[in-house]
């Protein structure tokens, strides 16, 4: 397994199939690809693998997954890798795709950390696209510093007094996640009802974390790090609360950037297949949450099956005397 990070110049890489995202529907493909003889190439904006589930909810309990009762995200994600590990995939991380130019029997990727990918196929798995997390208003200068906007690594924050603001799963999900190892919890909302699940709402309230309805972040401080929160309601009420990490899960902004300049004709911002996962562009597939056909339904499991359906029809697009049928994996 090879992994090559942005650096604004370079690398080149050759490959049988670029695979753009690295989620859990783009890693599965990587997997399945190098099953079939594939070489691949996984190229990806985000700094690491694993997409929405490790950026969003890494240590959230995922129970639809065959084979797994019950699967934490960040372990469904590392299982991934170590089964597309098998075969070597290259990873480009914090490499996002610019451009995708046909070339005589293949297609060459651009991305904005300087590399150049050419494959004989593509296939998107780029989730919803872009996802751009909304800034907290206040103490935007504390990035990095403190406040941040994904838990990645539940234990950086040991030890630590945390603020969550928001009111929607994540938050209260990384707010009950984080009680156990953080010093102290406070979770902030500007309003007094929560969008997130009922019974995780009742976890909330049920747990030592502390809840503040309705109160927004008025002001972050520290001279360096930072080292406390101020909170105000809106009846004029304000709380100093210490803290050493914000945690700001607003939600995110979706955006398919430049998806939508690569010719593939879209629905319901989504990139539209046929049944054998085919874009309406030569060499180009998809699968997962981006790509879109009559009754699609958007599940984890049903994204396996479908890079697994589109990279047994591209090994037919890279040669044509090859079988769409893979034969079992017992016998590889």
């Amino acid at each position: 397994m090879t992994a090559l990070a942005a650096t604004g110049s370079g690398p080149e890489v050759s490959a049988d199939l670029l695979i753009i995202g690295a989620g859990p529907t783009g890693l599965y493909g990587a997997y399945y690809a190098g099953f079939r003889g594939m070489s691949v190439a996984v190229a990806d904006a985000l700094p690491e693998a694993g997409g929405q589930i490790a950026a969003l909810y890494p240590e959230k309990l995922i129970f639809d997954v065959a084979g797994f009762p019950a699967v934490r995200g960040q372990e469904l994600v590392d299982r991934l890798r170590e089964q597309a590990g098998r075969w070597s995939p290259t990873y480009l991380l914090g490499h996002g795709v610019m451009g995708l130019d046909d070339t005589s029997g293949g297609i060459v990727a651009t991305t904005d950390g300087g590399a150049r990918i050419t494959a004989g196929a593509v296939l998107v798995c780029g989730g919803i696209g872009n996802f751009i997390p909304r800034e907290l208003p206040a103490g935007s200068e504390y990035l990095g510093r403190g406040l941040r906007y994904f838990v990645p690594r539940l234990d950086e924050l040991t030890g630590q007094d945390v603020v969550v603001v928001g009111g929607g799963d994540s938050a209260l999900d990384w707010a009950l996640s984080l009680e156990p190892i953080a010093s102290s919890v406070t979770l902030v909302h500007r309003r007094t009802r929560f969008r997130a699940h009922e019974r995780t709402v009742e976890q909330v309230h049920t747990s030592s974390v502390r809840v503040l309805t309705p109160y927004e972040v008025e002001k972050i401080s520290g001279d360096g790090p930072l080292s406390g929160v101020v909170v105000a309601c809106s009846d004029g009420d304000r709380i100093d609360l210490p803290a050493q990490a914000v945690v700001a899960a607003l939600g995110f902004i979706a955006d398919l950037g430049p998806i939508e300049r690569w010719g593939l004709e879209l629905r319901r911002r989504r990139i539209l297949v046929d049944p054998t996962m085919r874009t309406s562009r030569e060499r180009v597939f998809a699968a997962g949450d981006i790509a879109d056909y009559d009754g699609k339904v958007g599940l984890i499991s049903i994204g396996f099956g479908e890079a697994a359906l589109a990279v047994n029809h591209i090994a037919t697009v890279l040669d044509p005397g090859r079988s769409i049928t893979p034969g079992h994996s017992s016998d590889a």
